[in-house]
């Protein structure tokens, strides 16, 4: 096998410099916030030239916008399609894409971009309108889509689906938060107060609600 050339090492080292970019902004975003973080910064700490980050991104609100489809919007597309050719129960299929999106989000850096969209939101209105159309509203309705079909198929329980998909986020969302401000700082600060567990918090939480979203056999 042939060493690689270095036209070739340098066509990788392009492939793979927007996610090298992503990864620069969100690190910095969440250290120091979004209105506070500079281009250059960005630049600098991805290694490349301010003109070369103006390249991918024209403006810190296009780089802002890619950081959420990357860390969000493309989870909630792939477990769109996961569900679309799922054949197993309706209670399985929530329990699979709400574990996989937590693995992907919370285990990783992602799971910051949900405080600081809600810290930056009131300042930035199009970045607060972008959230949510990418974010909130298609994962509003294939979470919908997965309870009216448990309740279609005698699996549910009849419930207001809105309601049922909000106590099916919102409690994530927050745990994510969490880890972001308080999560973060020593067990000293907080009176010796134990970091909550995000993993056994999911499956508790996961347990918790699709006990109760169930039907009982009596109504199926």
């Amino acid at each position: 096998m042939s060493a690689p050339t270095e036209t070739s090492s340098r066509r990788r080292r392009k492939e793979a410099r927007p996610q090298e970019l992503l990864d620069a902004a969100l690190a910095l975003f969440v250290e120091k916030g979004f209105a506070a973080t500079r281009a250059e910064e960005v630049a600098a700490h991805a290694g490349v030239s301010k003109g070369t980050l103006y390249l991918y991104f024209p403006s810190k609100e296009d780089l802002l916008k890619a950081v959420i489809v990357h860390c969000l919007s493309s989870r909630i597309a792939d477990g769109a399609a996961r569900a679309a050719g799922f054949s197993g129960t309706t209670t399985d299929l929530m329990r699979d894409i709400l574990a996989q999106w937590w693995v992907a989000i919370y285990d990783s850096q992602a799971s910051a971009v949900f405080k600081l969209v809600m810290t930056e939101v009131r300042n930035f209105p199009d970045i607060a309108d972008y959230y949510m159309r990418e974010v909130v509203q298609p994962a509003t309705e294939l979470l919908g889509s997965i309870v009216k079909r448990g309740i279609d198929n005698g699996e549910f329980r009849y419930v207001d689906i809105d309601s049922a998909v909000h106590s099916l986020v919102l409690p994530l969302i927050m745990i994510c938060i969490h880890k972001h401000s308080l999560g973060a700082c020593p067990p000293a600060c907080l009176g010796g107060t134990l970091p909550v567990d995000g993993h056994a918090f999911i499956r508790n939480h996961l347990d918790l609600l699709l006990d109760g979203l169930r039907a009982s056999p009596a109504a199926r």
